[in-house]
């Protein structure tokens, strides 16, 4: 299944979707927040249509006074705690969806609550980044075969860079390639003004 979009003279609308597949054959619908076009290739940055989440691990083990919280990116693992995930977020009329690149969660999320919101340092391995901290909503704490689990939702949009060709092939490209430099700069810039 190929993504498809339309542009009519470098005007987005609103509502303009795409949908992005991964490798196991599972798909995220995202916005297309902004759109720039060179002769024969569209450059695009995309927002996914539901909220994102994550779910974190706690080591209660931990010697410090306050706990250590990992990021669970193992798949295995995402799918071993998926059915306990969901059942805690449907509670919160949130249905939590195994999508490409990122879970989802469909419907309104809590209000946000100043004492919910944990700031979680992403270490990163490119030399010129700064490590800042994600500010993330909490939503739900869970236990599965006696590990703590806790499911939020970051505060600041999940973007993608993505590349599409005339014929509907879309892919998502990495801010780091070498050139992207310039076009990110001019979808983040157009989309400021």
């Amino acid at each position: 299944m190929s993504p498809q979009f339309n542009f009519q003279e470098n005007e987005l609308e609103e509502a303009d979707v795409i949908t992005l597949w991964d490798e196991q054959g599972r798909s995220l619908d995202c916005y297309i927040e902004n759109a720039y076009e060179t002769d024969d290739l569209t450059y695009m940055l995309l927002v996914p249509v539901d909220t994102p989440v994550m779910i974190l691990a706690w080591d209660e083990e931990s010697e410090e006074e306050e706990s250590d919280a990992f990021l669970i990116e193992d798949s295995e693992e995402i799918e071993r705690v998926f059915a306990d995930a969901k059942a805690v977020l449907a509670e919160l009329d949130l249905l939590l969806k195994p999508t490409a690149h990122t879970l989802t969660v469909s419907g309104e999320l809590p209000p946000l609550e100043e004492d919910n919101v944990l700031s979680l340092e992403i270490d990163s391995d490119a030399p010129s980044s700064s490590s800042e901290p994600e500010e993330l909503q909490f939503l739900a704490s869970f236990f599965s075969e006696d590990q703590k689990y806790s499911i939020y939702s970051p505060l600041a949009p999940l973007l993608f860079l993505a590349v599409g060709d005339g014929e509907g092939k879309v892919e998502l490209v990495s801010p780091d390639d070498d050139g992207m430099g310039p076009i990110l700069e001019e979808l983040l810039f157009d989309e400021l003004d």
